[in-house]
């Protein structure tokens, strides 16, 4: 994808001219046609696959150079981490890290594919469709999944179709058409951000055809 128009900038580093440096500082959970889990493959399969990419490509060369058994010991540690981020507790699958992916609940893979992403330690966190096919108490697991891992530094971005409502740490931001008082449309950037105490987490999002919230975007930084 190619800009038309304006800047960005991720974590101070600006687009398109330190792409390189923003993938390195960035991951992908949950984003249909980027970034999905393989129905065919086990939990334990997608484990040992990103977490023998991460070995391989995302750490040092003398890393690599390390003793087998440090290595898989390092892998080991940093898996272990991302699950317990990610609340995902492998003892509570029907088959153990033997459980294949098509026989995850909504909210179970949910939480595989951000413990995927943070096998990478990365500082920001995208994830798409959040709260798609979840009921009430499981987006509310959701969320407090996110905020923890917002608390605890990574910055998180996630899209959704229904914010959490009355979360003072969460800055909702809309866009999309709205009907203005006059019946016209307008273009609203920033609904909710100037009601947001300075230093709280930044969301983003959009309004729909019929005016529903289905973007948002949690910012945590330490």
């Amino acid at each position: 994808m190619k800009s038309a128009a304006g800047t960005a900038e991720v974590d101070g580093l600006p687009l398109p001219k330190r792409k390189a440096a923003v993938r390195s500082v960035t991951a992908l959970a949950h984003v249909p046609g980027v970034a999905e889990l393989d129905p065919a493959f086990t939990v334990g399969e997608h484990l040992r696959e990103r977490a023998l990419l991460q070995g391989r490509f995302g750490g040092s060369l003398r890393a690599l150079l390390r003793p087998r058994q440090e290595r898989r010991a390092a892998a080991r540690a940093l898996v272990d981490a991302a699950l317990s981020a990610a609340g995902l507790d492998l003892e509570t699958l029907p088959k153990g890290i033997r459980t294949s992916v098509r026989d995850l609940e909504r909210l179970e893979a949910l939480r595989l594919s951000v413990a995927l992403a943070l096998i990478g330690g990365p500082r920001l966190l995208a994830v798409d469709d959040t709260d798609l096919k979840l009921s009430a108490d499981e987006r509310a697991a959701a969320w407090k999944m996110l905020h923890g891992l917002a608390a605890a530094g990574t910055t998180v971005l996630a899209v959704c179709s229904e914010p959490p409502e009355g979360d003072a740490d969460v800055v909702l931001v809309r866009t999309g058409s709205q009907s203005g008082p006059s019946g016209s449309d307008r273009t609203s950037s920033a609904d909710n951000t100037d009601s947001t105490p300075a230093g709280a987490p930044a969301t983003e999002g959009h309004d729909d055809e019929e005016g529903a919230a289905d973007a948002l975007a949690e910012t945590g930084r330490a």
